[in-house]
């Protein structure tokens, strides 16, 4: 399995990428295609398809900083689901060493509270902050996330600097 990273929307494989990144998640959690393509370059973020041999299966979009890897995006096609793909992609970038901070919807219904046990096979916590991700749309609310992390939870001071990072770089002109 590796990762190969896109920096222009005018590659062959970004509107097959862009396909299953509007499949799999719903409008309030997605980026406009301006703000997607105008971020390509951004040299702290990583626009990667995950690849096993010369098969896509799927999106980690993610920003590395000094400190840890947000990952801010991360699908695995339907039809890969349930293979290991996930499961192999989380431990390829937690091999970089750095704490892995993403978020997930509350765990309140049948398909959150499976991909709470997902991330926590996979060696992620929970952690206990309030945290409400801003909106990626003008005519959007921002939506309450739960914070996870590996390789263990992060204290305040980790939080609140991932926290000032989403909103001062990571949605710095989203809309």
């Amino acid at each position: 399995m590796r990762f190969e990273r896109l920096t222009d929307c005018h590659d062959p494989r970004y509107e097959t990428a862009r396909a299953l990144y509007r499949r799999s998640f719903p409008r309030h959690e997605q980026r406009e295609a301006a703000s997607q393509a105008a971020i390509l370059a951004h040299p702290a973020y990583r626009f990667d398809l995950i690849y096993d041999g010369d098969e896509f299966v799927g999106l980690l979009l993610c920003w590395e900083t000094d400190d840890f890897i947000y990952v801010e995006h991360f699908c695995i096609e339907p039809d890969k689901r349930g293979c290991g793909y996930g499961s192999r992609a989380l431990e390829l970038l937690g091999a970089s060493g750095k704490t892995v901070i993403l978020e997930i919807d509350p765990p309140i219904d049948e398909i959150s509270i499976r991909r709470r046990g997902f991330y926590e096979r996979a060696h992620f916590r929970a952690n206990p902050y309030p945290h409400v991700h801003p909106a990626y749309h003008a005519d959007c609310e921002g939506h309450e996330l739960v914070i996870m992390s590996a390789p263990a939870p992060i204290n305040q001071a980790r939080y609140d600097a991932f926290n000032d990072y989403l909103r001062a770089v990571v949605m710095k002109d989203v809309y």
